[in-house]
């Protein structure tokens, strides 16, 4: 049987796990996006903050699935 966090205790505060799952997206969607402007290919995008927008939502998704189970 798998362990399933209910929240995370840092400093004696609760939090979410999804919160600490949105966290790591967006900051996964940040490298992203700084890897994408470094070898300018975000000029192939129309408009690139939608591009960071939708990347934070998938980098959060696959850490909720994958790495802390929400």
């Amino acid at each position: 049987m798998q362990y399933i966090p209910k929240e995370f205790a840092i400093g004696g505060v609760y939090f979410p796990p999804l919160l600490i799952a949105g966290l790591l997206g967006v900051v996964a969607a940040a490298l992203t996006v700084v890897l994408l402007n470094r070898y300018r290919l975000s000029r192939l995008f129309y408009y690139p903050p939608m591009i960071f927008l939708a990347l934070a939502v998938v980098y959060t998704g696959l850490v909720g699935t994958f790495l802390i189970p929400v």
